[in-house]
């Protein structure tokens, strides 16, 4: 990593990026005062990238997926949720004014868990069996899913692997903030895990959150998600939470479709932009 500063503009450069068409860096940690600071320093930077190799640069991005990324490109004006990008006032605008495109476009949104809580069920596939965690060993339990992980997502684009003590070092601090109702695992006959779904109450709203976050799911198996998702509702209905917030999908995700079937509302919309350098 390496930091830029100059009059109103301050940025961190990654110089170890998923590769975007060619060898690619990443920017984040923005801080611009205004879009020209930003523009300014945003172009001096990709030039310096040019020169040490790189063949773009993406952002904002702190390194990989696994870390915080995205710039906010729409919004209703609702206050952060919990691990939800931030963005300042100018950065999309400082991207746009020097060349970068958007790559990549993700929302959130939500709905009242009132509404999609009681539906009927999903179809079970056979031998799948749906069971939230125990309270027990979380670092057996976020190893379980940093494999999984790995092995779902490994199709992905942007796509970067990471290993396991940096994994746990970005999850075990949310330990005492979880509830083991929202961690969910489906495993099949012979107790293989074959898909999980990471849920969190939305703490930004204070100690007594009234929203539930599906953050993450993933499976290795047909249906796996749909069953999880569904038992996600189920449950956080069941603890007294009234709204589920669907975080940070992607445009072209299946979970898109799902979520609009459920009826959400998208209330911010985000994107990853990209400059190639050639």
């Amino acid at each position: 990593m390496e930091t830029f500063e100059r009059d109103g503009a301050k940025l961190t450069l990654y110089r170890d990026a998923p590769d975007w068409e060619g060898p690619t860096m990443a920017v984040a940690k923005l801080r611009f005062e205004s879009v020209e600071a930003g523009a300014a320093l945003l172009a001096e930077v990709a030039e310096h990238a040019r020169a040490q190799g790189a063949a773009a640069v993406i952002g904002p991005m702190e390194g990989d997926t696994w870390h915080s990324y995205r710039v906010v490109a729409e919004s209703d004006g609702r206050k952060p949720f919990l691990m939800e990008p931030t963005s300042g006032a100018h950065d999309l605008a400082a991207f746009e004014a020097v060349g970068f495109e958007r790559i990549g476009g993700y929302f959130s949104a939500s709905v009242p868990l009132a509404e999609i809580a009681n539906a009927a069920p999903p179809k079970a596939r056979d031998g799948l069996t749906i069971t939230a965690w125990d309270g027990s060993n979380p670092e057996g339990l976020f190893a379980q899913v940093h494999a999984l992980s790995c092995e779902a997502f490994a199709g992905n684009a942007l796509y970067k692997p990471i290993g396991l003590g940096d994994f746990l070092a970005m999850y075990m601090p949310v330990v005492p903030m979880l509830k083991q109702e929202l961690i969910l695992f489906a495993r099949d006959d012979a107790g293989a895990l074959k898909g999980f779904l990471f849920g969190i109450p939305n703490y930004a709203e204070g100690p007594q959150p009234e929203s539930a976050i599906l953050k993450t799911y993933a499976s290795l198996q047909k249906g796996a998600g749909h069953m999880l998702s569904a038992e996600f509702y189920r449950a956080a209905h069941g603890a007294g939470y009234k709204t589920a917030i669907h975080a940070l999908i992607h445009d072209d995700n299946l979970s898109a479709l799902r979520s609009a079937a459920n009826g959400a509302e998208v209330f911010r919309r985000y994107a990853l932009m990209g400059r190639r350098l050639g």
